[in-house]
């Protein structure tokens, strides 16, 4: 005697649960999550930016010698001026300064990895030249050192620095 009833409002699936569609999309919304996250690190390691330094205490200390560096570029009465034309920089030292090998390094302020030095020849007194590996844009640092590294001066590259051919 077998007469159970059945409840008319409980639903019988005739599916199993993998055919059907909501476990689905409630695995789908934290899987989609991982994979953004998982996404996300991955470019954020690759594309990384240089701006912390790992030894900031050493850092520190070497400022201190590269501002007596620019202060003695003060008291010598250095000043500079530089040009950009394409792939070549040009130096001009104020008049006092004698002749000597020059070191012009440019430093791009976000990506370390396009850092670049170059040495400067002379090609009249005061007036300094060099090839770039690179072209430049506004905004790269740049450091002027005498070789022997007495002294330093530094700036950055603005859109006046760039002479225009046309």
């Amino acid at each position: 005697m077998t007469n159970a009833r059945r409840d008319p409002r409980q639903r019988e699936d005739l599916e199993p649960w993998y055919r059907q569609f909501w476990p689905w999309f409630l695995i789908a919304l934290p899987g989609s999550v991982v994979i953004a996250g998982l996404s996300t690190l991955y470019i954020a390691n690759l594309y990384s930016d240089d701006l912390v330094v790992d030894d900031y205490y050493k850092d520190g200390l070497a400022i201190n010698l590269e501002l007596s560096k620019q202060a003695t570029a003060q008291a010598l009465g250095i000043n500079v001026e530089i040009q950009v034309l394409e792939r070549r920089a040009q130096v001009r030292l104020s008049d006092q300064v004698a002749p000597q090998d020059l070191v012009l390094r440019f430093s791009h302020p976000l990506e370390a990895d396009r850092d670049f030095n170059v040495t400067l020849i002379e090609l009249a007194p005061g007036l300094y030249q060099s090839s770039l590996p690179t072209e430049l844009a506004p905004n790269w640092h740049w450091t002027l050192e005498s070789e022997n590294g007495k002294w330093r001066l530094d700036g950055s590259l603005s859109s006046k620095d760039f002479i225009d051919l046309q």
